[in-house]
């Protein structure tokens, strides 16, 4: 198992963030990572995730959302064509701080057999990927 986590502060209520995060149909407008996420922010809908790696690789995957709790949490999980030999599962964590902030966590959870051939090639594929987005999201919640 291969976690790659990243967080942020963001001057914002959840509630905004959520529906920035949400609001799939504009991820095109703001994201620089998920260039296009298509479905449901719903429990047990199956999505279209479109990402875009800092190497410019454009690559496609189909998750199941596994937990949808409102301005709280948000996680899809998807599996390779062979179960259990690379699996993600993508973790978006919002908490109010005691300064009326919101911490962002941005997280994905990597397991199955093929985590031990590509290792570090994660960390260096998707960490800034997740940083660029996360510095998108505040941008796009901090402004009206």
């Amino acid at each position: 198992m291969k976690t790659i986590e990243t967080n942020i502060v963001i001057d914002s209520t959840p509630e905004k963030i959520w529906n920035v995060l949400t609001n799939f149909e504009e991820y095109e407008l703001w994201n620089p990572f998920m260039t296009k996420v298509v479905g449901n922010a719903s429990l047990g809908s199956k999505i279209e995730v479109n990402i875009k790696t800092i190497s410019g690789k454009n690559r496609s995957y189909y998750p199941i959302i596994t937990k949808c709790e409102t301005n709280k949490e948000l996680r899809w999980k998807g599996k390779s064509f062979l179960p259990g030999v690379f699996d993600g599962e993508r973790v978006f964590v919002l908490e109010k701080s005691v300064d009326d902030k919101v911490s962002f966590s941005h997280k994905e959870i990597f397991s199955g057999l093929g985590v031990k051939l590509v290792g570090n090639k994660l960390d260096e594929n998707l960490r800034e990927g997740f940083v660029r987005m996360n510095e998108a999201l505040k941008v796009r919640a901090e402004n009206p």
